[in-house]
């Protein structure tokens, strides 16, 4: 097989595995409905790519992958298979793209793309060259896949249409299991089907690192029979097989030690350069992942101090002298609740201001308590239109959350203009402005810094 045609080849998790073909040399095309840099990506590399639907282009290729938005009536999906051509999900080509590698899967409902990148980078540190993808860039490599010369293969295990069941990890590490995605997972209990199933699929004698810390996961473990696989956890409490120790605040981040209990040996002394306590717990299981794989952990912590973090997660994208504008890839509210308290550490002194675009009407509308105490947790709350992504029906839930938040400090808006408009109106003194979008925020968010550098060109 070396003739593969993506449809929706702009989406993260699908471009990401273009990219890592490309690189191996393989024939790749795609379409998508719109462009978007990580389709621009992809082309530049070499991949033949269309906007809208060819299904000649498809016709051309000896499998087809789709993304999971897209559906059994799409043109290109109804003319390859009247051909006889395969038609994959992802998760129907990862045993061919990780055949060979020993796979270490990061899966959690949150904190997966940033606790893959902080393995990814002390992998590099250690003089490792693995093969990777996960869904956003990792800074400072500016790409979100690679084809590596070593024998490892990190991959963010993305729960989401099952992709992760596609695959058999040597080491499954999970960061937490907290319900999302009610439009594909009708039930809590669904999802946690999903992740107990996964972890099923961890090779034997391999193992799984789980968080202890997660509520979500530790009830998971205790309700679930994982009888001859081997589970270890990491956390602060002495019951955790890898035990985070002599925590202490940086300035920008955490240093910290790694103890192993079951050897009763420190593992190393670590230093992170990246805010917020759930950083430090990615950090933990990154480490406690190397130490599994017999690497010398302790080797890994100049890399570690090293690491800025990825793209959209606590990015910041302008800074003057007053305001910082942040892009974060926030989308649920315990996402919201750990970068906004996260912020209130590194930024103790600026009014915090949370500029949300929901993403998803379902997610929303089943979220909505949920949503409306994680936004209180800012000084000031914009709310930006819904990124509908791959639904239709419309609802007015962000507008009822906006009604619930007390206190005159919360406004929606029908556009980005007057939005941003609004913002850079009004902070005024230190502010901190954290854009929460897995839509269009980057947008937005450059938009607000033409706007903040006008008004301070106009003062």
């Amino acid at each position: 097989m070396q003739k593969v045609h993506f449809i929706g080849i702009g989406g993260t998790g699908i471009s990401a595995i273009a990219l890592l073909l490309l690189e191996k040399g393989w024939q790749v095309s795609g379409t998508d409905k719109s462009a978007s840099r990580y389709f621009d990506a992809v082309t530049a590399k070499g991949a033949r790519t269309l906007l809208g639907h060819s299904p000649e282009l498809a016709l051309s290729a000896d499998v087809i992958v789709r993304s999971s938005a897209v559906h059994d009536d799409d043109p290109e999906v109804l003319a390859a298979r009247a051909k006889g051509i395969p038609v994959l999900k992802r998760n129907d080509f990862l045993p061919e793209l990780t055949a060979g590698y020993q796979t270490l899967a990061v899966a959690g409902s949150h904190g997966k793309t940033t606790c893959s990148a902080m393995l990814i980078t002390m992998l590099r540190g250690l003089g490792a060259d693995p093969t990777f993808i996960l869904g956003a860039q990792v800074r400072p490599l500016n790409t979100n896949a690679h084809a590596g010369t070593g024998s490892l293969f990190v991959i963010e295990a993305d729960e989401y249409d099952h992709m992760f069941l596609g695959l058999s990890p040597k080491i499954s590490l999970l960061t937490n299991v907290e319900y999302d995605h009610p439009d594909f997972f009708t039930t809590p209990e669904a999802y946690n089907q999903a992740f107990a199933a996964f972890i099923r699929h961890t090779q034997p004698g391999g193992a799984v690192i789980a968080c202890a810390e997660d509520a979500g996961m530790r009830a998971l473990l205790a309700n679930e029979d994982f009888s001859g696989i081997q589970v270890l956890t990491y956390g602060y409490s002495e019951g955790c097989a890898y035990q985070i120790q002599n925590i202490r605040w940086n300035g920008e981040g955490y240093d910290f030690s790694l103890f192993h209990t079951n050897t009763q040996k420190e593992i190393g002394s670590f230093r992170l350069s990246v805010p917020g306590r759930h950083n430090l717990l990615n950090a933990a299981g990154a480490v406690a992942v190397l130490h599994q794989m017999g690497l010398p952990a302790a080797k890994a912590r100049a890399s570690l101090a090293d690491f800025s973090g990825t793209e959209r997660r606590f990015e910041s994208v302008c800074h003057s002298a007053d305001t910082i504008v942040i892009n974060d890839y926030g989308h649920h509210p315990t996402q919201l609740n750990l970068t906004l308290e996260a912020a209130r550490e590194l930024y103790p002194d600026h009014c915090l201001w949370a500029v949300w675009e929901p993403h998803t009407y379902s997610r929303t509308d089943a979220m909505q308590e949920a949503f409306t105490v994680a936004l209180q947790r800012a000084d000031r709350v914009v709310i930006l239109p819904t990124y509908a992504a791959r639904e239709t029906a419309e609802t007015d839930t962000p507008f009822q959350i906006a009604k619930n938040i007390p206190g005159a400090r919360t406004a929606c808006f029908d556009g980005f203009a007057e939005a941003a408009d609004f913002v850079a109106g009004q902070a005024k003194g230190l502010n901190v402005v954290i854009v929460f979008s897995a839509g269009k925020g980057p947008q937005f968010a450059s938009l607000l810094c033409e706007k903040l550098d006008e008004r301070r060109q106009n003062d």
